[in-house]
């Protein structure tokens, strides 16, 4: 079977856009993949589209990619429509992926786009609960709920009842963090060293939404959300798009002046039914990925990490191996995590900071590896970067992600 590549990337920076919809973002994203590619749109093969929100906001429920594609001239392709919450952009990129290696196509594009912001906050924050079971929501209000006097965590006082005001995933993270808080010590601080790392990269990225840095003691003293997540801590409600080209290696080698980026794992996975104390998704999925690159978790020089709250990555770095279990803190506390450390993760700034469409983050994820193996990421490069790892969690049932994609991608 054939290596697939990536040899072309675009991105706009995350920010809310209150003039802008999914169609548009979608087109300038795919412009500049297409020009970073040096092809023309005639030269696509198929195409992944990945969205969540677009029917809820806009009524525009059904062939969500071919709407996009057709109104920029690109037309009689297949083109699949991906939905999987957060994860669906990953999920595209896993499916173009399967499509090449099975010699189906050569080449194919691949968009996420996604407008979250609305008039109507309470819109755009109820959004989120559809991530989850809807028809079982009572019941995970009701766990959360219960969590609170399982943990032995002193919760302050102020705190909202969950999703009152903010997205229902926060609350989900602050009771992971709450169980990690009384399973293993780790601490409100090491979150807040986890996010003020996250502002720094930030402040570096001109693709971020959030582009100040923070220390310590300011995302500590910041609004609480949910205990012990305070606001610079999560993720903020955005809109933005991403896009990459992809192809085989016969497709590669008739391209002058590429700059390919090799995927050499790309595995997807959904959750199962366990307690807190069972085997993770990402655990379990991230072996099958470092078997399929041949490598391990120390060969990786930088990742981007689902972090929708700072306890995500926190999560996220024990999960792929790059410490142990229950060390996540401490590890973070070391400086490993940050530009210039052992193994830098969230150079972009993460969800935290870059930000969260939720149909664009895998492909935002991508894109940052992508120009940090090809040496262009500027002031935030990581030296040296030879292997990259991205991790994108989707959704939520229970104690873990609905579905979830892991890839490696390796400089050319």
């Amino acid at each position: 079977m054939t290596n697939v590549n990536i040899i072309g990337l675009g991105m706009i920076r995350f920010n809310k856009y209150p003039e802008r919809g999914v169609r548009d973002m979608a087109h300038e994203v795919i412009n500049l993949a297409l020009s970073d590619a040096g092809i023309k749109k005639e030269d696509l093969q198929a195409g992944f589209f990945s969205n969540t929100f677009w029917g809820m906001f806009d009524n525009q429920h059904s062939i969500r990619g071919q709407v996009v594609l057709r109104s920029m001239g690109i037309g009689a392709i297949p083109v699949v429509n991906v939905e999987n919450a957060c994860a669906g952009a990953s999920t595209a990129l896993h499916l173009a992926y399967t499509g090449i290696r099975a010699g189906m196509v050569d080449m194919a594009l691949v968009v996420g786009s996604e407008k979250i912001t609305h008039p109507d906050k309470i819109k755009s924050l109820s959004a989120y609960a559809t991530c989850m079971d809807v028809d079982n929501f009572a019941k995970a209000l009701e766990m959360m709920e219960k969590a609170n006097t399982l943990f032995q965590v002193d919760i302050p006082d102020g705190q909202t009842p969950p999703g009152e005001g903010r997205s229902i995933f926060m609350d989900a993270y602050a009771m992971g963090a709450r169980w990690h808080m009384t399973r293993f010590g780790s601490t409100q601080r090491q979150l807040a060293v986890i996010c003020a790392k996250n502002h720094f990269h930030g402040s570096l990225n001109p693709m971020s939404q959030y582009q100040m840095d923070m220390t310590v003691d300011e995302v500590m003293a910041a609004k609480p959300i949910a205990y012990p997540l305070t606001r610079p801590m999560c993720a903020p409600v955005g809109d933005g798009a991403a896009a990459a080209i992809v192809c085989s290696e016969a497709y590669l080698a008739k391209l002058k002046n590429a700059r390919p980026v090799k995927i050499r794992a790309s595995v997807h996975g959904s959750g199962t039914d366990r307690d807190f104390d069972g085997e993770d998704i990402g655990e379990r999925l991230v072996k099958k990925a470092y078997d399929m690159a041949g490598v391990g978790p120390g060969d990786i020089s930088l990742a981007e990490l689902h972090d929708a709250t700072a306890y995500g990555e926190l999560h996220q770095t024990e999960a792929m191996g790059f410490c142990p279990i229950g060390q996540g803190g401490p590890y973070a506390e070391t400086g490993a995590t940050r530009i210039g450390g052992k193994q830098p993760v969230n150079t972009s700034g993460g969800l935290e900071c870059r930000g969260h469409p939720i149909g664009a983050s895998g492909l935002a994820q991508i894109y940052e590896l992508g120009v940090q193996l090809r040496g262009e990421a500027g002031k935030r490069q990581v030296a040296g970067a030879r292997l990259g790892l991205a991790e994108n969690g989707g959704g939520n049932i229970g104690v873990e992600e609905a579905a979830m994609c892991i890839h490696i991608l390796e400089k050319a």
